[in-house]
C-alpha cells in the first residue's frame, strides 16, 4: 500500500491520469491525497471531480479557495468570473452530489502514523498543529451545517489580517480559511499578505513565507501543500513540501510518496 500526495488539479484531469498510471495507482490498495483547488481554471472541472467521486473510497481531498468558490457560486453567493470553468458542473445532473461530497472535505488532513499533515495553502507559523486542527474543525463544521449560507455570503475578504483568539463569528471564520486556503506570506506573527503572488524570494517588505519563519511552531511536523505555483514545487525549509507545480499554466503535476518521500511528475503542457 502506498499513499500519494499530489497538487493543484484544477480541472486537469488528463495529467492526473497519466501520473496515477505512471505509479501504478491501485484503489483498491492505495490511498490518494490531494491538496485542494480540485477544480476550476482547467478545461475538465466536471470530469475531474466525477472521476474523483467515484474514486473517493481511496481518496482525501483538502478544500482550496477554488473549491470554495465553486460551493460559493453554486449557492448564489458569487458570481461567476470570466476566468472560471465551472459552467459544465454547475449545469451537471450529479452536481448535487459532488457539492455534498466538497461539504464534507476537511480543511486540514493529518496522519499520525505516516506523520504527514496536508492543507491547501499552509499552516500560520503563530499556530501549533493542535490549535491548527482545532480551527480547522471549527470552519468544517460551519460547512457541513444549515450555516453553509451565511458563511459562503461572508467568505470573501482580507480582514481580519492578524489572528487573535478573542475573533468571533464570519470574522473568526475568515481568518481561518484565509490562513488555510490563500496565505502566502505572513509575518511571524500571522498577520497575513494577500496581494503577492510572487516566489518566495520577492516577499513584500516585513513579510516571509509562511512556512520560512524559524520559530514556527509545526516545524518539526511534516506538511504537504499545494496553492503556490511560483514556488515551482521548492519550499526551502525542513518538513515543507510544496506540490503545486503548475498543472494548469502548462507546468507539471507532482505526486510525493509518502512513505518513502518520493517524488512523481508529469508534464501538462
Amino acid at each position: 500500500m502506498s499513499t500519494y500526495a499530489i497538487g493543484d488539479l484544477q480541472g486537469c484531469l488528463e495529467p492526473l491520469k497519466r501520473l496515477l498510471g505512471q505509479v501504478n495507482f491501485d484503489p483498491c490498495a492505495d490511498r490518494l491525497w490531494i491538496a485542494g483547488d480540485l477544480v476550476n481554471r482547467g478545461p475538465s472541472s466536471l470530469e475531474t471531480l466525477r472521476y474523483l467521486y467515484e474514486l473517493r473510497d481511496s481518496v482525501t481531498a483538502v478544500l482550496g479557495n477554488h473549491d470554495l468558490h465553486f460551493l460559493a457560486v453554486a449557492f448564489g453567493h458569487k458570481r461567476k468570473s470570466r476566468y472560471d470553468t465551472l459552467e459544465d458542473l454547475l449545469k451537471a445532473e450529479d452536481c448535487t452530489d459532488m457539492i455534498a461530497w466538497l461539504r464534507q472535505c476537511p480543511l486540514l488532513h493529518r496522519d499520525e502514523a505516516l506523520g504527514f499533515t496536508m492543507v491547501h495553502a499552509g499552516i500560520p507559523p503563530n499556530w501549533t498543529m493542535e490549535q491548527a486542527e482545532a480551527h480547522a474543525r471549527e470552519v468544517e463544521a460551519v460547512l457541513q451545517s444549515n450555516q453553509l449560507d451565511h458563511f459562503l455570503s461572508h467568505m470573501y475578504g482580507n480582514k481580519p489580517r492578524r489572528w487573535k483568539n478573542k475573533l468571533i463569528g464570519v470574522d473568526r471564520l475568515r481568518l481561518i480559511t484565509n490562513y488555510f486556503t490563500r496565505m502566502r506570506f505572513c509575518t511571524e506573527d500571522g498577520e497575513l499578505e494577500l496581494e503577492s503572488k510572487a516566489g518566495a524570494d520577492q516577499h513584500p517588505p516585513g513579510f516571509a513565507p509562511w512556512f520560512a519563519h524559524p520559530k514556527h511552531k509545526c516545524r518539526k511536523h511534516k506538511i504537504v501543500f499545494g496553492h503556490w505555483a511560483a514556488l515551482e514545487g521548492k519550499a526551502d525549509a525542513p518538513n515543507v513540501y510544496a506540490l503545486d507545480t503548475g498543472c494548469v499554466w502548462g507546468g507539471s503535476l507532482t505526486a510525493l510518496r509518502l512513505e518513502d518521500e518520493h517524488l512523481f511528475r508529469c508534464q501538462c503542457g
